[in-house]
């Protein structure tokens, strides 16, 4: 979202330099296909293992490792109980404790009867399978990009959150090298720098886990079973307290949960269901290129790394959740609280607690099979994933965007490297001589192929936008690019009305070797934001962040910002180029041809 934009020079289109009818062949001469199976030993590259460090929070200058927080926690825990029996001996906290008991009037048979509905059941096996799924896949994005920032820039050294070393000083440090990998069965693949098949999980299952959500709020509000989980009265809160002080003194409240929650499960069951929910889905849709780029003003409020700490809060709001809520179903009445939300009965029976039994076996089978099944069929996982987040992902595909938004005081102090850098004869010798004998050459269906020299496209009308870029692992940076747009280049060529589909072709290659490429929809390519870069933040292009030439089309996520172009192609449709999937990474490590969202 560029602050300003501008032409340069006499506006004409020069003579493209070299210029022919015919451009030779060789665009995909050095393509490679990807494997529909994935091996861990060669994956990404062979990308070698890499751990990282124990979760870290800054506090101040210092960081604080987190697995404190156990001994720290418990200690606590410890002195909380401690003092929470001396306030049950005071005349004061017995007098509140009678007056603010923390159990609903209708818990007495007061109010109507309520119990728990089938749909009710079913929507909270399916809530537990999915959110499993979903935190799973969700670390394991977190670990491409281990760290959290309350900027909108990802700076190394402002972060708020960590778990991966300090920043290496190599000024070529690549954002895929700070990535770290999993133990086994814990990320989802849990293998190192797998965000690709990842983001399939998350997504997928998380549009699972939306309809599911979607269909628990409609029955909650056409039922009484709102009732359950809406506070009606202030008196919640001394409820919640009184509750909470009963606890942790071990003597257990009344519980009458077939009829109505107590203060504390009322305001916790509230806030993760009409709070923490929406929130995880607005700040998933904050970390969105399509949607930032549209909705300038909420993303000067909710950047993608305010969004993406955020995310991560509600992430673990999530997990303390299934934890302290699993630990005082087993611990205040198992029987009973299993046949509540299990068989739909009121009673001490062992049915609930064989049906629990049986769901879990379904989630450890699930949990289990996850992985080999995603190392093995990481095309169903693609196929799928995009059956379950395309219809979503299609509305946003195609929105209006616009310039106007940063400024030259909104540019990121650092923005990271990525990518394989180009190491070819080919590379290194335009480089050494200043990429005079540089040469982009467009063909495909056109009616103009050409040839253009790095002098012949700074001629061209000149184009600057102030924009941010969103890379697939998480981070984020804003920065000033000026170079050509792509509506300039479309109409020197003047493609076909068959050509759909713009493809770039890099001199470098792809982790696995072979030349890097991706695929754009051509009505991007007259989008505002959709350029050819030279200049970024007023300076040519450096090595590291693609020169000579690099695409910017804001409406997507940065591995299809292809960087160090030497071709572009026009087609009607890329199912026989590479693997046919549409880019590089789409062919080796399975990302989406198109990641709006």
């Amino acid at each position: 979202m560029p602050d300003d934009e501008h032409v340069t020079g006499d506006g004409a289109l020069p003579h493209a330099s070299g210029a022919s009818s015919q451009i030779p062949g060789g665009f995909r001469a050095n393509l490679t296909r990807g494997d529909d199976v994935v091996d861990v030993a060669t994956w990404a590259g062979s990308i070698p293992a890499a751990g990282g460090v124990a979760p870290r929070v800054r506090l101040g200058s210092r960081w604080f490792n987190l697995l404190w927080l156990l001994p720290i926690g418990f200690v606590g825990l410890l002195g909380c109980v401690a003092a929470a029996k001396g306030l049950r001996g005071m005349p004061s906290v017995q007098r509140f404790i009678a007056e603010y008991p923390g159990t609903d009037p209708r818990a007495d048979g007061d109010g109507a009867y309520l119990g728990v509905p089938s749909w009710a059941r079913w929507s909270h096996f399916f809530n537990l399978f999915f959110m499993l799924f979903t935190l799973r896949s969700g670390l394991q994005i977190l670990a491409d990009h281990p760290r959290l920032y309350w900027t909108r820039h990802s700076t190394p050294g402002r972060e708020w959150f960590r778990m991966q070393k300090p920043v290496s000083a190599d000024p070529l440090w690549t954002a895929k090298q700070d990535s770290i990998g999993l133990p086994s069965g814990v990320g989802l693949p849990g293998i190192r720098h797998s965000i690709g098949l990842a983001r399939w999980w998350h997504l997928g299952v998380n549009t699972l886990w939306l309809l599911n959500g979607l269909v628990f709020y409609v029955m909650l509000f056409v039922t009484p079973q709102w009732e359950r989980l809406v506070p009606t009265s202030w008196s919640v809160f001394p409820n919640a307290v009184s509750v909470a002080i009963q606890y942790l003194s071990l003597d257990w409240p009344r519980e009458n949960g077939w009829v109505a929650y107590n203060g504390l499960q009322l305001l916790a069951y509230f806030v993760t269901v009409f709070v923490a929910a929406p929130l995880a889905l607005i700040t998933g849709l904050g970390m969105s290129p399509a949607l930032s780029t549209r909705f300038k003003r909420l993303s000067r409020v909710l950047s993608i790394q305010t969004a993406r700490s955020v995310h991560f809060l509600v992430f673990t709001w999530f997990v303390l959740f299934i934890v302290v809520h699993v630990s005082l179903v087993f611990t205040t009445g198992l029987l009973v609280n299993l046949n509540h939300i299990d068989s739909g009965r009121n009673d001490s029976s062992w049915l609930g607690l064989w049906i629990f039994l049986g769901w879990m076996a379904v989630i450890v089978a699930a949990w289990v099979a996850a992985t080999p099944l995603t190392l093995r069929h990481p095309r169903v996982v693609q196929r799928i994933g995009y059956a379950l987040i395309g219809p979503a992902q299609r509305l946003f595909e195609h929105v209006d965007v616009s310039p106007g938004e940063y400024t030259e005081k909104d540019i990121s102090p650092y923005f990271w490297h990525n990518g394989r850098y180009p190491d070819s004869a080919e590379y290194k010798a335009l480089q050494s001589g200043g990429f005079a004998e540089y040469r982009l050459r467009i063909g495909g269906l056109v009616a103009h192929p050409t040839e253009l020299s790095l002098d012949d496209l700074r001629k061209l009308p000149a184009h600057e936008q102030i924009t941010q870029h969103f890379c697939i692992q998480g981070w984020s940076g804003v920065a000033k690019w000026g170079g050509v747009p792509m509506a300039t280049i479309l109409d020197l060529v003047n493609p076909d009305p068959q050509a759909q589909w713009v493809v770039f072709y890099s001199l470098g290659e792809g982790s696995d070797g072979g030349t890097y490429y991706d695929a754009h929809p051509i009505e991007h390519m007259r989008s505002q934001l959709a350029m050819l870069a030279y200049d970024m933040n007023d300076q040519p292009l450096s090595f590291g962040h693609g020169a000579p030439l690099r695409l910017r089309n804001e409406l997507e996520l940065g591995f299809k910002q292809v960087k160090w172009i030497k071709a572009i192609e026009f087609v009607a449709d890329f199912s026989d180029i590479g693997s046919g999937f549409g880019g590089y990474n789409q062919d080796h490590e399975f990302f989406g041809y198109r990641q709006s969202l």
